[in-house]
């Protein structure tokens, strides 16, 4: 039988914090509007990503892919820096 394979989810956000030797924080924020009043509001979600180098310092926007546990909070793995033009 065939094996189906999922599509690793890529997402990208801020790295909020770098305090922890190869590990970033990393904040996603999304707009959402309330169903019933219509309101748009702001959420957040953070994400622990390994990075292996420690090359990436707060404030710069990253990409990140889904992996396999790397430890027991951090399933993401860097894969490279984004550049705003």
């Amino acid at each position: 039988m065939a094996e189906k394979t999922q599509a690793q989810r890529v997402y990208q956000g801020e790295v909020v914090s770098a305090k922890m030797s190869k590990t970033v924080i990393v904040q996603i924020d999304r707009t959402k509007v309330n169903q019933k009043y219509g309101k748009q509001y702001r959420a957040s979600t953070k994400f622990h990503v390994h990075d292996e180098k420690g090359e990436y310092k707060v404030g710069d926007i990253v990409r990140f892919v889904e992996s396999r546990p790397l430890s027991k909070t951090k399933k993401w793995r860097a894969i490279g820096k984004v550049t705003l033009k």
